[in-house]
């Protein structure tokens, strides 16, 4: 059965975060449309991520879908492989480690929804991260950087919560870190920018995969090769069959 909405959260040795994360979706789907499937996206753990998944599919939700990578390939790819597995409509993406709001999904596509026009992209912004201040630091300075140069419009383009049409984001071109730079690419198509304020909450276990530096080394090469697919993308305004 197609789903009118895929909540799609992918994880890197996440084990003991699991269980919470969980709980919380399962309390959000009451709220949402019946038609909706959580998809996971394990992207090569080493540890107990994949076990504490079927152990919540056995107690608390039964419909949940596990998808492994046989090793570590990174966030992008990970979020690829589960958009495209997805059924939904809608894709919400949401990071695995708890920091995110899931009930923040239930206005991101209520705003998606009333939308009119072209499909948007709903953006959760955080607009006070709890994290340390290099890290807020390192964010701040880039997220200013890419929109001087990509003129996207968005304050927090790195944040983790965003909706989107699952056929928009399918038409644009898959590399590591493109989830950094979807404000950019889904505007080339088209798509308007909504910004939707989120509560960004502390870590609940672990550490974040990524350090400061680099994040920016790798942000700098992507943010060149992002702002040369939007020179050599041409797209028309409307296509008409005679």
């Amino acid at each position: 059965m197609n789903m009118r909405l895929s909540i799609v959260v992918t994880v890197l040795d996440e084990a003991r975060n699991i269980a919470p994360v969980c709980q919380e979706l399962a309390s959000v789907l009451t709220h949402l449309p019946k038609e909706t499937e959580i998809i996971f996206v394990d992207d090569g753990s080493t540890d107990d991520t994949v076990k504490e998944l079927q152990a919540v599919r056995r107690k608390e939700l039964p419909g949940l879908r596990i998808l492994s990578h046989d090793r570590r390939l990174g966030k992008s790819a990970a979020l690829r492989t589960g958009i495209e597995a997805a059924t939904g409509h809608w894709i919400a993406t949401l990071d695995g480690d708890g920091q995110d709001n899931p009930f923040v999904i239930i206005e991101m596509l209520g705003r998606a929804e009333a939308a009119v026009g072209p499909e948007p992209l709903v953006v959760g912004i955080r607009r006070k991260r709890n994290d340390r201040f290099s890290r807020r630091f390192a964010t701040r300075f880039a997220n200013g950087l890419r929109r001087r140069l990509l003129h996207d419009g968005c304050p927090d383009t790195g944040a983790p919560m965003k909706l989107f049409s699952r056929s928009m984001f399918l038409r644009i071109p898959q590399f590591e870190g493109v989830h950094r730079f979807l404000p950019a690419l889904l505007g080339t198509y088209g798509a308007p920018l909504i910004c939707v304020e989120t509560k960004h909450r502390a870590r609940l276990h672990g550490q974040s995969k990524y350090t400061n530096f680099n994040r920016a080394l790798v942000g700098i090469r992507d943010l060149l090769g992002v702002m040369w697919l939007q020179n050599r993308t041409r797209l028309p305004l409307r296509v008409t069959e005679r």
